[in-house]
């Protein structure tokens, strides 16, 4: 594809360079995947007002993220196996978003390790954590994240249990992947790709092998990670992680006002309206449906980011004309990474800016964050 002009040419270049399983573990959501659809969908049918005769000469679209300047309120979100979209896929993603200016989150389940981003990156980058029965290790990860000198920490709290999703089912897609002959086959029709991974020693869960107790290798992880995730996941969790951290605690995963009032009660720091990509409640709304109910039950007493179908500045400049004060991309950044590795994600990064920036102009405004619901059409 010799012309890059939106992020739907990424997501087709992601789908032919990247095995079955790993790609559809991006584009995909559970049950139905009827969240995963809305999440776009809800998007797509808000409206702009265009407006004319403005002077838009001078145009800004930089805002603060927990008191960092960002280059454009987008930052990118934290995705499990991102190294298997591309090898090194997280130490490749956290060096495209510090080179442009936007936060990076990495995750939990992430391929590199903690140390492994952070060795090589300049700047402090955030981490999420999942929440698992073994205390001691969330603690000991808690500490690895603040000895990376990682600037904020993101708790996640959706994923107390797991959502069906039937795709990742159908492709043995677990953690870590079990690869039947099938996807083997796949992964053999993507030279580019099995040569990348041959060419990294980083192909486990760097957070998780050797750091929690009894996991050696790939096959001792499995039988951990099935039976590791929390239901008994509450809020005085919460303030036990905030005590270990210590340092600037975001929520992650807010759909409702009550949660977004709990959570600013327990003294998040911020939160970030989210279903998971649609991949935990199907038939849960889509994020940005939910986000005015809650940025006026939080009245501007913490910031208010989300994720959710954001695959272009205009997704981005809607978000922030209901009241957010920053997005997140998981969805679009893989596609980005899976089609064209670390420059794939630049070109991401570089698409949306442009995206928001000029959307920003037709509609007659000059500073991304003086941007407000004025700006939608109304019928």
């Amino acid at each position: 594809m010799a012309v890059i002009t939106c992020v739907e040419d990424l997501r087709k270049l992601h789908k032919r360079r990247v095995p079955r399983m790993f790609y559809d573990y991006a584009e995909s959501g559970s049950w139905t995947e009827s969240t995963f659809r809305r999440n776009e969908a809800a998007f797509a049918e808000l409206r702009l007002r265009q407006r004319v005769a403005v002077d838009i000469g001078t145009r800004n679209i930089a805002t603060d993220m927990l008191g960092h300047r960002c280059t454009m309120p987008v930052g990118i979100a934290p995705t499990g196996l991102a190294g298997m979209q591309c090898a090194d896929g997280e130490i490749l993603g956290a060096q495209a978003a510090e080179a442009f200016g936007v936060p990076y989150v990495l995750s939990t389940m992430s391929i590199c390790s903690i140390e492994d981003v952070a060795a090589h990156t300049q700047k402090p980058f955030w981490f999420q954590l999942y929440v698992m029965k073994d205390r001691d290790f969330i603690a000991a990860l808690i500490q690895r994240a603040r000895q990376a000198k990682c600037s904020a920490l993101v708790l996640t709290l959706d994923l107390q249990i797991i959502g069906q999703r039937h795709r990742d089912l159908k492709n043995n897609m677990t953690a870590p992947p079990r690869l039947s002959l099938l996807n083997m086959l796949n992964m053999a029709a993507r030279p580019r790709w099995c040569a990348g991974m041959l060419s990294t020693s980083r192909r486990g869960f760097g957070n998780v092998i050797g750091h929690a107790r009894g996991v050696s290798d790939l096959t001792s992880l499995s039988a951990w990670s099935a039976e590791q995730l929390d239901p008994t996941l509450n809020w005085a969790d919460v303030a036990w992680v905030k005590e270990q951290w210590g340092g600037p605690l975001i929520l992650k995963g807010i759909m409702d006002a009550e949660d977004a009032a709990r959570a600013l009660d327990s003294g998040a720091d911020a939160i970030i309206v989210s279903n998971h990509g649609g991949r935990q409640l199907d038939g849960a709304p889509a994020s940005i449906e939910v986000l005015p109910e809650i940025v006026a039950r939080v009245d501007r007493r913490l910031p208010v980011w989300m994720d959710g179908g954001i695959r272009s500045g205009q997704d981005v400049f809607k978000a922030m004309a209901l009241g957010a004060d920053g997005t997140f991309i998981g969805k679009a950044y893989l596609n980005g990474l899976g089609a064209m590795g670390k420059a794939g994600v630049t070109r991401v990064l570089q698409l949306m800016a442009r995206e928001l920036d000029l959307t920003m102009a037709f509609c007659g405004h000059t500073d991304i964050n003086q941007v407000d619901s004025s700006v939608l059409w109304r019928f």
